[in-house]
């Protein structure tokens, strides 16, 4: 069930050019997740796609309503260093790039 999701992440994460760090992705509970330097800072799972960010910036998307809390499953306290895009289509190539390259830039500090 995984499968789809990790070559989706794959792909997505082929359109961001970073030469300064190592990109992997790999398998994440029923989706995949990619990992900067080792560090995850990100994941694509039938939730939608989530990303790493810092504190307020994720309170600010999901207050103005641009992204939505990410919670695993029902009952699951939610991860408030993450900023949840439930639909994938309605995000830009543009914005799904810049989100990348903020969530990387944020998972090295």
């Amino acid at each position: 069930m995984a499968h789809p999701y990790l070559k989706q992440l794959q792909d997505l994460v082929g359109a961001v050019n970073r030469g300064d760090v190592e990109l992997v992705c790999k398998h994440f509970f029923s989706g995949a997740a990619l990992y900067a330097d080792g560090k995850i800072c990100a994941s694509l799972t039938p939730a939608g796609l989530a990303f790493k960010l810092s504190r307020q910036r994720c309170k600010d998307l999901i207050d103005s309503h641009i992204a939505v809390p990410l919670c695993y499953f029902e009952g699951a306290p939610k991860k408030t260093n993450y900023a949840l895009f439930p639909e994938l289509d309605e995000l830009s190539s543009t914005s799904i790039s810049a989100y990348f390259n903020e969530c990387i830039e944020n998972s090295r500090d």
